[in-house]
Formats: C-alpha cells, structure tokens, sequence
C-alpha cells in the first residue's frame, strides 16, 4: 500500500513544524553558550589583550559556518535534508569538551571551527525543511517562528552560562549544559525527525503545473550563485543585508561584553545585557515574520536595518544600565524585522528545484559578516577604541539600509514575481 502524497501547509504538517522548532532551539543553545563567556575567557584564562586576536574565535567561526551554509544547501537539495541535519549535530558533539579542557586559545579557535560546520548544517537544514513543509502562503511565519526558536535559546543560553560564571568559574561548570543540548539535539532528530524532501518536490510539481514555461527556472550552481549574489535586484539588497546584520552580531557577540567589561559592569549584569539582545530578536520575530507576509518584505528590511544602526549609536550615549538595556532592546528589534524576512524574500524569488542552494548562497554572504565584522570591529577598536569601532559600524548598518530602500523591488508584488522570473532568463 503506497503512502499517501505530502500536503504543504503549516496545519497540515505541525507535529513535524513543531518538532523541528523544538530542534532549532537546541542548535541555537549551542552558540548561546559562548556569547557571554567566551570574550572573557580570552582575557582572564588565555591573556589575550588585542581586540583582532580574541575576535579571531568569531571570524572562524563565521568562515566556516558561511561555507558550510553553502554546502549545506546544495547536499540538502541532493542527498536529503535529514542526513545532512544529523551530520551537523554530530560535527557539534565535541565543541563543548574541546573549550572545557582547551590548554591554549587556537584549541577554542578550533572548536569554533567545528561550531560553524555544526550551525551551518544543521540550521540551515531546519530553515530548509520548515520552508517545505509549508508551502509558498505562510513562508515569513514560518521563518519567524524558527528563527525565534532558535535565538531565544541563544538568549537563554547565554543569560545561564553568565549566571553560571558569576557563581562558579567562567570554565567548566557554563559548557556542561552544551553536552546535553547536542545530546539531545542528535537523538531528536536522529529518531524524530522526517525527511521533507517529498514535499518540495511537491511544491516543484505545483509551480510547474501553473507555469508551462517553467523549464527554464532549471538552473545550475554557479547560476543560482550569480542570480542569489548579484543578477537579481532583491536578492542582492538581501544579501549585503543579511552580511551588515550579521557584523552587527559579530560586534555584539565579540566586543559588547568586553566593552559593559570597561564600564565596570559585574559578569552577572554583563550576562542580562548579551542575552537582552537575542531575547527580543527571537521574541520580536514570531511577530514580523508573519507581518511580512502581509505588508511586504522590502520596507521591513530596510526599516530593521536602519533601527539597528539607531541602537548602535545609542549604545555609545551613555554609560548607565538603562542606556545600554535601550540599546540592545533597539538592536534586537531591528534584527527581528530583518531576519525572518530576508530568509522569506529568498523564498519568494527562488524557484523549489533550487531554493535550497539560494538559500545556502545567501547564508553564505550572511553569515561572512561575521568575517567581515570580527575583522572590521577588531581592527577598527584597536586603532580607535571600541566606541569608534561601533560608531563605524553603525554608519555601515545605515548606509545597508538605504541600499534596501533604493535598490529592492517588493517580492511578494505581482510585479516583483516578474522581475524574479526575468533574473533567471
């Protein structure tokens, strides 16, 4: 008896949805245990001094999860989305033993390495099979509510390993909580969780069966490479901004608890305000996701950049808790419009056959900025203090936004559909 053909549609596939959500959050626990003590760890443990050097964990990190991102997509497309998914968490198993018993800095540099292997598989292949589970009418919801899976347990993970390190030591007690995430998060998706690969191709099917001319959406790596990064208009407005957004990320993640470190701020307070930011960045996206499949993907963007250069600023105004608090609560509310919707838009204009690898080409430029800004604030704070470094890196986040507002064209629009279809001729 043959099994009955996949439905697209949230309602249709939520105990999978769900399921897959309930993952995310583990991948994301994973890189919330090192947004709050790792920058520390560099300083007090290993005695590293220049701002470039202890930025260099993020830089890897970056570099091999914006690789991996890319790969991820493109095996995902061929091979199937749950064996890649798995092998992320398995490349993720041994992070938090190598940062336990690391002897020296390149030991943490190199756990990183692995950190990036395992996001970029492995979240990638949630956003991917979330993405196919429901269809082309409800993709900005369902890339919010992963996205807020997934961040809120970087916040979560990062306010209770800086409570752990203010109680104990900032190593080992805070990294026992990452074995059990990627225990957990292997065996849920090793015995949990369902291939969707059936369900694009369905979505493929129904494309084509309202588009005779479909063939020629048919494209080849390198063409959806050049389509996703340049020949088309919005794809490229998404990709510089999901590059900006994440040196943002990079700058907060690398150099935030260093700086409330010189302001004189305890560990504990250092640990609310790192979490404050991916807080309402995950709580702000089970909102926006969902609001952009109603008003439209471009002026979202363009308006969450241009508030996360706002709280950029504002970051450097004062030196008081309020201030700083006001700052990230602005930082995650920016990123919260921008990032479900950038992962939308790419939905919009991508065709199923190869969305997959459009959306580990944009991951990749993504998640450069993590390159790009670890180099960017490293450099820039040593020169100039890191009240430059951050005043430089507002202005870019500024200047990302004006590109979205002039360059985009609307991709949920009639008209943005045709100069999708147009960009692949």
């Amino acid at each position: 008896m043959s099994s009955s053909p996949p439905r697209l549609g949230l309602r249709e596939n939520l105990g999978q949805f769900i399921m897959l959500v309930v993952v995310n959050a583990f991948v994301g626990g994973m890189v919330g245990l090192e947004r709050t003590v790792l920058p520390l760890l560099a300083e007090d443990e290993f005695g590293i001094a220049s701002r470039t050097a202890i930025l260099s964990f993020i830089a890897t990190f970056g570099l091999t999860k914006a690789l991996a991102n890319t790969v991820a997509g493109h095996l995902g497309d061929r091979y199937g989305r749950k064996r890649v998914l798995v092998a992320g968490w398995l490349v993720g198993l041994p992070v938090p033993l190598i940062v336990i018993a690391a002897p020296t800095w390149e030991w943490v540099v190199f756990a990183n390495v692995l950190l990036g292997i395992n996001q970029g598989l492995a979240w990638s292949m949630t956003i991917i099979m979330k993405v196919d589970l429901v269809g082309p009418k409800q993709r900005g919801l369902a890339m919010g509510l992963n996205e807020a899976a997934g961040y809120l347990a970087v916040s979560a993970a990062a306010l209770a390993t800086g409570y752990i390190a203010g109680a104990y030591a900032l190593r080992p007690e805070p990294f026992y909580l990452g074995i059990g995430l990627a225990i957990i998060g292997l065996l849920a998706s090793v015995f949990f969780v369902r291939d969707t690969s059936a369900h694009a191709k369905k979505e493929e099917a129904d494309w084509e069966a309202v588009n005779e001319d479909d063939g020629r959406f048919e494209v080849s790596y390198a063409e959806a490479f050049r389509i996703t990064s340049w020949r088309d208009r919005a794809l490229f407005a998404v990709s510089q901004a999901g590059l900006i957004n994440n040196m943002n990320d990079g700058l907060a993640w690398g150099l935030f608890p260093i700086y409330f470190a010189t302001l004189g701020l305890p560990v504990e307070q250092i640990g609310l305000l790192t979490a404050l930011y991916p807080a309402v960045w995950g709580l702000g996206q089970m909102g926006t996701g969902a609001l952009s499949d109603r008003w439209g993907r471009k002026w979202m963007i363009a308006a969450g950049m241009a508030v996360q250069a706002v709280g950029l600023f504002t970051l450097i105004a004062g030196e008081a808790f309020g201030v700083l608090a006001g700052a990230m609560i602005l930082m995650g509310a920016g990123t919260a419009m921008v990032y479900p919707t950038l992962l939308a838009a790419i939905s919009d204009v991508a065709h199923p056959s190869w969305r997959g690898t459009s959306i580990g080409v944009y991951r990749l430029w993504r998640d450069g900025g993590y390159v790009v800004g670890a180099l960017v604030a490293g450099i820039t704070a040593d020169a100039l203090g890191m009240e430059g470094s951050i005043i430089i890196i507002g202005a870019l986040t500024a200047a990302s936004a004006v590109v979205v507002s002039t360059v985009m064209y609307e991709t949920l629009s009639p008209d943005g559909r045709r100069q999708a279809r147009e960009a692949t001729e």
